[in-house]
């Protein structure tokens, strides 16, 4: 049995492992590769393995650097099925679709032909199936069985068995006490091998300070200067964190009445998309569901779903608060409002997610004193804020707790998933304290697992 690191290795995106034995092959992930732009120029690159060969494709989450260029896949031959949880095929759905429409204005933009079409994308749903956590399926001599990851909702970590080993892929793995999900669950699974991501690798997240207490704080400094309070927010995952706590702070009177806008179609979809699967939710976010029949849904909610309805917020007097994508204000409905309301200093803008390196928002956050936006120089006089205990990723302690059940078997982990320095930092860890045999694979390197 071989492994090969097709993507993921080296790098946070691009998630993309191909698993083989004799003419049996089986991917882990499909993920586009992210960079300063929404997409790098990696992603037009021909795959190293003939697509047609494939025959089937595994899928731990939703997210767009775990299943971006799966249509791709299918464009240029692969004709076999795709797995995943019931969520994350519903999450994809919407994800793709918006996904495509970006990355064809880019090509567009850029003179090269679209990675694939809206028709694509149809032909792999086509060929999608699902399966429950604990389900095992059989497909091409391999067995696959899907954990609870507790990333984002439907995320998985991927056991794979055949012949007697025993490889798992841990796709993204949950922070400790995610708001709305259940739990990450323990693999107790005598693992041989372990293919584990690092994103924060080398951090520990900071725990001082309790999200709900410092948004209150936010918001209620908002409401007293009648200022706009701006978030920009992803719309997978964290916008749906951020409505649980706002729907929390309401249940309980911890905030004065305000208005609040999401201003994103996207998010406005994947939230509807959540409600499908409350079975999936944690036993503290059950409690809130039987008092409003929706833990998104609470007085002062609105959704801005038409370019009409988002103009119309502007309209409405101050305070309000508008949670709008993009994330890291590169892009989206977030960057008229920072056009707007940037330069009065009774406003505040809020970054809930990691800021990447280039991006508008890191610069905002980092002290710009002014930034261009649509071609025009705005001067940041607003409150800039952050909480940065939003995150959906285990930090190295929790990384750490994952993989300890399985550390008296693990033949050899290969870190993955992480920029050089948290990959790097994280395998000494492990070599360190658990003396387990880790390394830092390389794009496109091979290993025989014996």
């Amino acid at each position: 049995m071989k492994i090969t690191f097709c993507g993921g290795a080296g790098s946070v995106t691009g998630a993309n492992y191909l698993l083989e034995e004799g003419d049996d092959k089986i991917l882990i992930d499909c993920g586009l590769n992210q960079g300063g732009a929404f997409c790098s120029e990696k992603n037009f690159d021909a795959f190293p393995y003939d697509p047609a060969v494939v025959k089937a494709v595994f899928v731990t989450h939703a997210h767009i650097d775990h299943t971006g260029l799966l249509p791709r896949l299918y464009k240029q031959g692969f004709g076999g099925a795709t797995y995943s949880t019931p969520p994350t095929k519903d999450f994809a759905k919407e994800l793709l679709a918006d996904s495509e429409d970006i990355l064809s204005r880019e090509a567009e933009r850029s003179g090269k032909d679209p990675l694939y079409s809206i028709g694509d994308i149809k032909k792999m749903f086509s060929h999608w199936k699902t399966a429950l956590y604990g389900e095992t399926v059989h497909e091409s001599g391999f067995e696959v069985i899907f954990y609870n990851a507790g990333h984002i909702l439907g995320s998985a970590s991927i056991c794979v068995k055949r012949n007697g080993k025993t490889i798992i892929f841990s796709g993204d793995i949950g922070n400790d006490d995610p708001p709305i999900i259940k739990k990450k669950e323990p693999i107790l699974e005598k693992a041989d091998y372990c293919i584990m991501e690092s994103t924060y690798g080398n951090r520990l997240h900071d725990r001082s300070e309790r999200r709900e207490d410092v948004l209150e704080d936010i918001i209620e400094e908002t409401v007293s200067k009648k200022g706009v309070l701006m978030i920009p927010s992803f719309a997978m995952e964290r916008t749906q964190e951020l409505l649980y706590t706002i729907n929390g702070l309401v249940e309980n009177n911890r905030i004065p009445p305000v208005p609040i806008y999401i201003d994103s179609p996207l998010a406005i979809r994947l939230t509807a998309v959540y409600k499908w699967y409350e079975e999936y939710f944690s036993e503290d976010a059950w409690k809130l569901v039987p008092n409003d029949a929706s833990i998104f849904n609470f007085p002062g909610l609105s959704m801005a779903f038409t370019p009409q309805e988002s103009r119309a917020i502007n309209e409405a007097p101050a305070p309000k608060i508008i949670i709008a994508g993009s994330g890291m204000s590169q892009g989206g409905r977030i960057l008229h409002h920072e056009k707007r309301y940037l330069s009065d200093p009774r406003n505040t803008i809020l970054f809930v997610g990691y800021q990447g390196e280039g991006s508008l928002g890191r610069r905002i956050r980092e002290g710009a004193k002014e930034v261009e936006i649509f071609g025009e120089t705005i001067p940041v006089r607003a409150k800039v804020a952050a909480i940065d205990s939003y995150s959906a990723h285990a930090d190295q302690k929790g990384l750490m707790q994952w993989i300890y059940p399985m550390r008296t078997t693990i033949k050899k982990v290969f870190v993955v998933q992480g920029d050089s320095e948290a990959s790097a930092a994280f395998a000494g860890k492990l070599r360190d304290e658990f003396a387990l045999d880790a390394l830092v694979p390389k794009d496109n390197e091979q290993f025989e697992l014996d």
